[in-house]
């Protein structure tokens, strides 16, 4: 078991984001997980990420507040413990609309290693 306290947990930046402060929970370290990363992510009202994509899913699960994600020309809320899925190569916008922090749970597979 590789426990990682959140007191333990350091800030990284995200490429395209704005007003948002992301902190790494587990990932990148000797004893951690083998696939993917988890990151908090904690946007003021009126932070965002994108428009962008990656080429590895992405999962977000909304901890607290709210999060408008548009992709494919259509939007959705997610709420509270309101999850998604974004899919390699889909173009995805965030943005937080409310006056709340959202803190947002986001798990990425690692990058692939070059050969």
């Amino acid at each position: 078991m590789h426990v990682k306290r959140f007191e333990d947990a350091q800030p990284y930046e995200a490429p395209n984001h704005r007003d948002v402060v992301g902190l790494r929970l587990q990932g990148f370290e000797d004893g951690g997980p083998q696939n993917q990363w988890v990151g908090l992510s904690q946007f003021l009202p009126g932070g965002g990420a994108g428009p962008d994509t990656t080429p590895f899913e992405k999962v977000y699960v909304v901890l607290d507040g709210e999060m408008t994600v548009e992709s494919g020309g259509s939007e959705t809320v997610l709420r509270k413990y309101d999850s998604c899925t974004i899919a390699p190569g889909e173009v995805r916008t965030l943005e937080n609309r409310s006056n709340h922090t959202c803190s947002m749970l986001v798990v990425i597979p690692y990058p692939a290693k070059a050969n």
